[in-house]
């Protein structure tokens, strides 16, 4: 098959993947603002948040997992013309979103104490710790936020959740400047204050997005809220099979590099925030990815609805080659940017140069970072995902973290050897999960060549 068959497809691609990544990067504009405007407070503050969103960023990618369920079922329900599965369908997954949101700020309360003994310096858990709370409530409008944006990207309608994340990153930004820093008749909080903006932001975001799609003539049929009597286990129980897996997968991979900030802790705070400049910088990079994922959800939903699996998997292989093409150009750009990138956060000399060296690992694992992701996302285009969850799983803690600890700990490699670790796990998901799609793809081509 000719290169143009694939790269034909890169237009469609990008129309519908662009406000999802603006929209993912959003969320992690919100994280990465506090980071950057705390950072010039110091590196204590810098490693504090860095430890603050450890275990809220564990939290809220289970989260946001669980809810990138909506998505393929949508595009699915979509691409059949059925309106009224497609609404039970989005208001069952709205309410588990919910019910989810208020779990995970829970769970996050129970889990505080554990802020005391993961060996990290005592200066930075005693700044960390009330940050941590706020940030934690703000799941609770952040899940709900989830539930309506998977919905409108299953619609193929990804703009609406973009201009709520930009509107939410504006006021996000100001607030910081305004509480962290104390400005007019606002306060000096320093990192709390980067907490509250970050709770008002999210709240802002949440209630923009419910009153934008109401005024949409295109929502209505779906927004027809959900009576007692029609709540059905056996919409339920398809969610959260499709749900739990991906919240899995997630897991797995946040909990890989949460653990690297952690491991990293324990060489000192200067360390610590170098990993977490270093961290920040690839997650930027991989929000493209994920938005690049969520149109070949879409895509490849739309494709199995309709039953078409030549199509559908022409389309994926166009998404797996355009993510390839953008983050071969990111890895470029972090070898040639390693020593500037990280004068953004500090101007201190330590950390600039640990996170400067840290980010040539960075610009290797772009390419199989980028692709892991979005072969995970034709695969739940699929509905595939458990398999996908036990390659992960071992891909990033059979695999990649006992490198991580061998390299960092007993070669004494330090942060350096951690991200090799990640490297390794990230280059490991990447292959399986393709040779998983290619081999299901050409299954579903040749039991329908068979039928017919």
């Amino acid at each position: 098959m000719k290169l143009s068959n694939y790269t034909s497809e890169f237009k469609n691609n990008l129309k519908l993947a662009t406000p999802v990544m603006m929209g993912s990067l959003g969320h992690l504009l919100v994280g990465l603002i506090d980071d950057i405007m705390v950072g010039r407070l110091g590196a204590v503050e810098l490693a504090a948040t860095s430890l603050g969103n450890s275990l809220i960023f564990i939290a809220f990618s289970i989260g946001m997992g669980f809810s990138f369920a909506i998505t393929p079922l949508i595009a699915e329900s979509d691409g059949e013309g059925d309106k009224p599965k497609g609404r039970l369908i989005f208001q069952h997954g709205l309410l588990l979103t919910t019910i989810m949101g208020v779990i995970m700020f829970g769970l996050l309360l129970v889990l505080k104490p554990a802020l005391y003994h993961l060996d990290q310096p005592e200066e930075v858990v005693k700044l960390a710790i009330p940050y941590y709370e706020i940030v934690a409530f703000s799941m609770i409008p952040l899940m709900i936020f989830q539930g309506f944006k998977q919905f409108t990207d299953g619609l193929a309608q990804t703009k609406y959740a973009m201009y709520a994340t930009i509107m939410a990153n504006v006021i996000n930004v100001l607030l910081n400047f305004a509480l962290i820093y104390g400005f007019w008749i606002f306060p000096r909080l320093e990192l709390v204050g980067a907490a509250i903006g970050t709770l008002i932001s999210r709240v802002v975001m949440l209630f923009f997005i419910y009153i934008v799609l109401s005024k949409k003539e295109v929502f209505q049929p779906y927004l027809i809220r959900l009576k007692f009597n029609e709540i059905k286990k056996s919409v339920i129980d398809r969610i959260v099979k499709l749900g739990l897996p991906t919240a899995l997968q997630m897991l797995f991979e946040v909990g890989l590099f949460v653990a690297s900030v952690l491991l990293a802790g324990t060489f000192g705070a200067y360390a610590q925030a170098a990993n977490q400049i270093a961290l920040k910088m690839a997650s930027t990079t991989f929000m493209i990815a994920v938005g690049i994922g969520v149109a070949s959800t879409v895509r490849v939903g739309n494709q199995k609805g309709l039953q078409n699996y030549v199509e559908l998997r022409r389309i994926a292989f166009s998404t797996f080659l355009m993510v390839f093409c953008i983050m071969f150009c990111f890895s470029i750009a972090f070898f040639i940017l390693k020593d500037i990138l990280p004068l953004a956060f500090t101007e201190n000399i330590e950390v600039v140069g640990i996170a400067s060296s840290l980010l040539i690992i960075a610009g290797f694992f772009q390419l199989s970072d980028g692709i892991q992701a979005v072969v995970l996302g034709a695969l739940r285009g699929l509905q595939d995902v458990n398999m996908p969850s036990v390659y992960t799983f071992i891909a990033y803690w059979v695999i990649g973290f006992p490198v991580c600890w061998y390299l960092g700990r007993e070669l004494e490699m330090g942060t350096w050897g951690i991200w090799i670790g990640l490297l390794t796990a990230l280059t490991s998901s990447a292959i399986m999960l393709l040779l998983r799609f290619n081999y299901l793809s050409k299954k579903l081509i040749q039991e329908k060549n068979e039928l017919t």
